[in-house]
């Protein structure tokens, strides 16, 4: 340790031939750092926001008839008198449940008209959501008495031509066709735009009631129940729990098994975050491997110095692994001040957009992990140190004879 840190502190060292190799590893480590801790963030930051936007909507698990199909529109009533309702106490994870109802229908306006999903939800439902993408408006407030308070998108508030304030007719077909359709009249009181535009596109969320008149239903019943939870990294589990919980007329589907293609879709960020670290560490290590030969083979008389004083191969190679930690050690730090910075610049600033009809968010989230960056820290520090091993081993190969002698 003593003749590394001497070795780094000396001019010569920073004015030898391999400096400008050492300058390229040290570029290659922080470049790597910041690709991988962009890469983490970014990939892991899309992924919780898609997640987060689907259950918004969805809830992560929905308890609906068994015989109901997967379709978003639900036909068949369930009673609201459950055992887990309003607090599902058999399921440790779960963090609330609220009932809901879906009815589809078409939108009139003076000049455009539009096929959408009535979302009906109760007093006691969760704004938070919305809230957070609320760009017009407010959120709809529910009373004793029937709402006519509705929340739209601003996609399809756009199509239609409406705003806040504005009313409109909304028509809902019977199950007899020779009967005239039901018809509605709403108020837009708040307008959202999520960035998921295959949601936004699908659901205007209004009072439940309208959808149990429409339907018949008594007070009491509902479309079915959506349940939140604490952890989603345990979704299947918690949805087979909720499941063997529940009354076996009832289903429960977890948003993974609602939306599979998405899931499948989101599952191969992680391939590609793996991809993306391991190209990053191969190249780092490759870089140092190359420092340190030129810094072997630029200290090879004072290796065969060493030698020729009783020094262990071991202890000669140590010098050099400890002086390669320290450069690993200055690419990290570069690298994690670029990485970061880039990445909060990003949180704050959303600076790079994406396509929302492919992405389902209009910019690139970020998610910033502590465990994860220490994780990619350590981890390209002791690979890169385990890839020296083997080029250090030159060392035993040098004669103190002929290192002496060289010049």
């Amino acid at each position: 340790m003593f003749i590394a840190k001497r070795i780094i502190a000396s001019k010569r060292y920073k004015n030898s031939v391999s400096s400008p190799i050492i300058r390229i590893s040290i570029l290659a480590i922080a470049i790597g750092i910041a690709v991988m801790l962009f890469s983490v963030a970014t990939g892991v930051g899309l992924q919780k926001k898609i997640k987060e936007k689907i259950s918004g909507f969805n809830g992560d698990i929905q308890i609906s008839h068994y015989d109901a199909n997967n379709s978003k529109v639900t036909v068949t009533p369930v009673s609201r008198n459950q055992d887990f309702y309003p607090e599902f106490e058999g399921v440790p994870n779960v963090k609330k449940v609220q009932v809901f109802a879906t009815k589809a229908g078409i939108i009139r306006t003076p000049n455009e008209f539009e096929g959408i999903v009535l979302k009906g939800v109760d007093k006691d439902y969760d704004w938070s959501f919305f809230k957070s993408y609320l760009k017009r408006g407010r959120v709809p407030r529910f009373d004793e008495e029937l709402s006519n308070e509705v929340l739209l998108s601003n996609k399809t508030a756009g199509r239609l031509r409406l705003e806040t304030g504005d009313i409109f007719h909304m028509f809902f077909v019977k199950d007899d066709p020779n009967l005239a359709p039901n018809s509605r009249k709403f108020e837009v009181v708040g307008i959202f735009d999520s960035g998921f535009e295959e949601f936004d596109e699908t659901f205007i969320i209004g009072d439940i009631r309208h959808i149990q008149r429409i339907n018949k239903w008594d007070k009491d019943q509902v479309g079915g129940f959506e349940v939140f939870i604490h952890d989603f990294d345990r979704l299947r589990n918690t949805g087979a729990e909720v499941y063997r919980s529940i009354d076996p007329t009832l289903n429960a589907l977890t948003t993974a098994e609602k939306y599979p293609a998405i899931f499948e879709w989101l599952s191969l960020f992680d391939t590609n975050i793996v991809v993306i670290i391991g190209v990053m560490i191969l190249i780092a290590g490759i870089n140092m491997i190359t420092a340190l030969l030129v810094l072997i083979l630029e200290r090879t008389q004072m290796i065969g110095v060493l030698k020729a004083l009783g020094n262990q191969n071991w202890s000669i190679r140590r010098i050099f692994l400890y002086n390669a930690a320290y450069l690993i050690g200055k690419g990290l730090f570069w690298g994690n001040l670029v990485g970061l910075g880039l990445l909060l610049i990003q949180k704050y600033f959303g600076v790079i957009r994406l396509n929302p009809e492919t992405y389902y968010v209009n910019e690139a989230p970020v998610y910033i992990s502590v465990p994860a960056w220490v994780l990619i820290n350590v981890g390209t520090l002791l690979l890169c140190l385990l890839m020296l091993l083997i080029p250090s081993y030159i060392v035993s190969k040098i004669s103190p004879v002929k290192a002496i002698k060289f010049d």
